[in-house]
């Protein structure tokens, strides 16, 4: 339990602190942004990709007087559920209606007061690191009163504005080697991302889910990032991490996607026993942890710029997914209410890979019954057709430009 005046001297440091703070590059999510009158806004992402960054932007370009409270400062420490009565007051001396609450979550009964909030007409959002805030968990605190938006690591388009760069294939290369974590991105201090994945191992999995074997967890992580646009199961990554359950193996692999590092796409079917039982592949959630944390001696172009295009596709497509018949199709997505989309990545097309390439495509192109696909490379651009099909090629650099 603290007093009001602490409280209110806490918000007005914060403030303070917010005030003199540098927005950086204006996300792209901001584009468009608008609060609804009845449900919470939960901004959730992988750590250090910018969630407090972003408030700080909301309310420099569109809400300047909200009310804005980080319940992550030692500060606040002993915060209590009877607190949010005399936090309640200080809000109401200020007169704003829209609330932004940075780790709420810290404090037990959070809920009950947010949905008061609400139901008082607030527009209120919400943002919390992974180790204790996930959107499916406040589907059972605020069922039906809160919409989920996801930040990722900077864009292409974002990178290129924090790092000052002209559009084209040498950037991208950059690009395709450090990813899009702002901090790594103006600085380069490679421990940046080292800590990050060891912080999301140990305080957003071992602590928050009570994994006793952090050495087993660190392994399969390890295992993952360095096999980075593979395909993977639980029963065949046993003898490789030392893990002898593989119902241990399933369970690291959720949440080691709940945090959002690593994510995990099926294969297509029409059958849902047979997504499940077929291997998924494994992609990271940026390409500087890859480079960073990655255990492999090689520089694997083809799969980094697998996981880019994987992580573009991803800003606007959930439904994504692989095709494997005779040959494979790395990409299908199926927007709703549009036919689906089928793409392929390939770093260099020449002539030991083409025929597969353009087959992998093509027979995903006839499953489908679509005209026409998009094999992505670094920097070719070509057209080749049959009687059936087409398939055009893309530089990765300006196929990112845009999302689909």
């Amino acid at each position: 339990m603290l007093l009001k005046s602490d409280i209110k001297k806490i918000w007005e440091l914060q403030k303070e602190t917010l005030q003199n703070s540098d927005s950086g590059v204006t996300r792209e999510l901001i584009s468009g942004f608008q609060l609804p009158s009845r449900h919470s806004i939960i901004i959730t992402g992988i750590r250090r990709c910018g969630k407090s960054t972003f408030l700080l932007q909301l309310i420099e370009k569109m809400y300047p007087d909200a009310f804005c409270m980080n319940f992550d400062d030692n500060r606040l420490y002993g915060f209590d559920n009877s607190d949010f009565l005399r936090l309640d007051d200080i809000i109401n001396d200020t007169g704003s209606r829209i609330l932004f609450f940075d780790e709420i979550q810290e404090v037990e009964g959070w809920e009950r007061y947010v949905r008061l909030k609400l139901d008082e007409g607030c527009k209120i959002i919400i943002t919390g690191s992974n180790a204790s805030l996930l959107s499916r968990e406040l589907g059972t605190k605020l069922t039906g009163r809160h919409l989920d938006i996801e930040l990722s690591p900077f864009s292409w388009s974002e990178f290129l504005e924090a790092s000052g760069n002209e559009a084209g294939v040498d950037s991208f290369i950059k690009f395709m080697n450090t990813g899009g974590f702002p901090e790594y991105v103006t600085s380069g201090r490679e421990e940046i991302l080292s800590d990050l994945f060891e912080d999301i191992l140990i305080r957003d999995i071992v602590v928050r889910d009570g994994i006793r074997d952090l050495k087993g967890l660190q392994r399969l992580a390890l295992w993952l990032i360095s096999n980075t646009g593979n395909r993977v199961t639980g029963s065949k990554l046993k003898q490789a991490v030392g893990i002898t359950s593989t119902s241990t193996i399933m369970e690291y692999f959720s949440h080691l996607e709940s945090s959002y590092l690593f994510h995990f796409v099926p294969c297509f079917s029409y059958s849902a026993r047979a997504q499940m039982i077929n291997p998924r592949k494994i992609y990271s959630a940026d390409n500087g942890l890859i480079s960073v944390n990655s255990a492999s001696f090689t520089d694997d172009r083809g799969r980094k710029l697998e996981n880019l295009v994987y992580n573009h596709l991803r800003l606007t497509n959930k439904s994504i997914y692989y095709y494997s018949g005779k040959n494979e199709c790395d990409f299908i997505i199926t927007p709703k209410g549009r036919k689906p989309l089928a793409f392929q990545v390939c770093h260099t097309l020449d002539r030991d890979n083409l025929d597969r390439e353009l087959e992998g495509l093509f027979e995903a192109l006839g499953y489908f019954k679509l005209k026409e696909g998009i094999i992505i490379t670094l920097n070719q651009t070509d057209i080749f057709s049959t009687n059936e099909f087409t398939a055009r090629v893309i530089p990765a650099w300006e196929f990112m430009k845009n999302r689909i």
